[in-house]
């Protein structure tokens, strides 16, 4: 479920900026923040995850605290380091965005609001990762390129409503993009409609033991259906699990030890991708403090 990309990079002021006013800060209108309510927290119950935008108003459900700051910063989830509790602490938020505002300055917006609301203190380091390269095999790509919708040609996306909701259970997992593009894993399979390889890389990530990361350079998207073994299948749901900061018991934990994952590299194979493991020099936020409980609203 983690859907963000790449990190900001920070602007110097240069000698001819002294004196000059700062731009003014981007802040929501207003924005509210609630914990999502217990009953969405049972142990048993469906869980649905939204980002939606229409117009000026922000709704965002099931959203942990971390997830906030690596949308606010355009991060993965491996590149926030910060205390344990962060993952498992969500909370709702409903924002207005002020008049002439564009959905490209929500990120900054909620920087502010996570600065405001949570005392948000971090910093930025650098840090070289071990990561396995999502790349194109020797003999290319064997999977089916989307069509483009005729309703979506000559549509600015930026202006159109943003609705990405993730749902899960003990069957599997769904991320809806919206626009038709999907991404399902259950069943021992993962099943894309309109799926970029960024968003295939960073999917993977959240099922293996080590981060994935796009360098297939391949621009369009793409219909396919990968399928693992029950066995791998039940480890990269585990994986998954202690990912989002569940606690699982001893005899899960040690699934984690034994053999697993050809199967997906073989059916990645078939799709003309694969997987080499390198090392690679990552941005890094380090959160210096952060509340547990939000300010009020």
């Amino acid at each position: 479920m983690r859907f963000l990309r790449c990190v900001f990079l920070s602007v110097l002021a240069c000698a001819g900026a002294f004196g000059q006013a700062a731009p003014p800060r981007l802040e929501f209108e207003v924005a509210s923040i609630k914990p999502t309510a217990d009953a969405a927290l049972g142990a048993t119950a469906q869980v649905n995850i939204g980002v939606h935008i229409d117009g000026a108003q922000i709704r965002c459900n099931y959203l942990s605290v971390a997830d906030y700051i690596r949308i606010a910063y355009k991060v993965k989830n491996y590149q926030v380091t910060g205390p344990d509790w962060i993952d498992g602490a969500r909370f709702d938020i409903a924002a207005k965005l002020p008049a002439g505002a564009t959905r490209d300055q929500v990120p900054e917006m909620l920087q502010s609001l996570l600065a405001d609301r949570f005392g948000l203190k971090l910093h930025r380091d650098k840090k070289e990762f071990p990561v396995y390269a999502l790349v194109v095999g020797k003999n290319g790509v064997r999977m089916k390129e989307s069509p483009v919708d005729a309703d979506e040609a000559g549509v600015d996306p930026s202006k159109a409503p943003l609705n990405v909701n993730a749902s899960g259970s003990a069957a599997g997992t769904t991320i809806d993009f919206g626009k038709g593009s999907s991404l399902a894993f259950g069943n021992n399979r993962f099943e894309g409609r309109k799926i970029t390889m960024t968003s295939l890389a960073d999917t993977l990530s959240g099922f293996l033991e080590k981060p994935v990361v796009d360098m297939t350079d391949l621009k369009p998207s793409y219909d396919f259906q990968l399928e693992v073994t029950p066995e791998d299948y039940q480890v990269m749901l585990i994986r998954s699990a202690v990912q989002a900061g569940v606690v699982l018991p001893p005899q899960a934990l040690r699934l984690l030890d034994g053999p697993s994952g050809d199967s997906l590299l073989t059916a990645l194979d078939k799709m003309g991708l694969k997987l080499e493991s390198r090392k690679s020099p990552l941005d890094l936020l380090v959160i210096d403090h952060v509340l547990k409980t939000p300010i009020e609203n």
